[in-house]
């Protein structure tokens, strides 16, 4: 069962980055995101928003686009931005099913 909202820190974790990253991702990137703030001013980022730092993550950190150039891609196609990363993660989690299958033969 997911969260309603995420942390920062737990958003950096997910991302494998660091939380000042996604401090200024979520500032760079305000126009993709809808980022809620506590009363004591802690960013809190729904499921949706994680789909996003993914898809940022991809295009800014894998396939090397400027920031600009992320923010353009994700204007134009975010539709199929999102198809990527989510097969991307999909292979990820099939190659770590077999490691574990090499692991036990």
């Amino acid at each position: 069962m997911s969260k309603l909202f995420y942390t920062i820190g737990e958003t950096a974790e997910i991302l494998g980055e660091n939380v000042s990253l996604v401090r200024y991702w979520s500032g760079y990137f305000e126009k993709y995101l809808k980022t809620s703030r506590t009363t004591r001013g802690d960013r809190r980022f729904t499921a949706e928003d994680i789909d996003t730092f993914k898809q940022i993550h991809l295009l800014v950190k894998e396939q090397g686009l400027t920031l600009d150039g992320a923010a353009k891609q994700l204007a134009a196609n975010k539709a199929s931005v999102d198809k990527r990363v989510r097969a991307l993660e999909s292979l990820k989690s099939i190659r770590e099913q077999l490691a574990e299958i090499r692991k036990t033969l």
